[in-house]
């Protein structure tokens, strides 16, 4: 059972929002795989790496959606 905790990030974006989404396995393929599906969800960017996943702008709420459907803990 997955902990997902999200929360936003600016500092050191040049002002630009991102969600982070932390507490995930730190699996390489399985991070490509998920941040691959919540880019095409949300219809905007990310990156994955160390446990982490970045989505571009403040998608806290599609994400919560997402992630709960999977029957992952969400916090934040």
């Amino acid at each position: 059972r997955v902990n997902a905790r999200l929360r936003i990030e600016k500092a050191g974006r040049r002002g630009k929002t991102v969600t982070v989404v932390e507490g995930l396995p730190k699996n390489r393929a399985f991070l490509r795989d998920l941040v691959g599906e919540l880019k095409r969800a949300c219809g905007v960017g990310g990156s994955s790496g160390d446990g982490r996943v970045e989505i571009q702008g403040d998608q806290r709420e599609r994400l919560r959606t997402l992630l709960r459907a999977k029957g992952w803990v969400v916090k934040g």
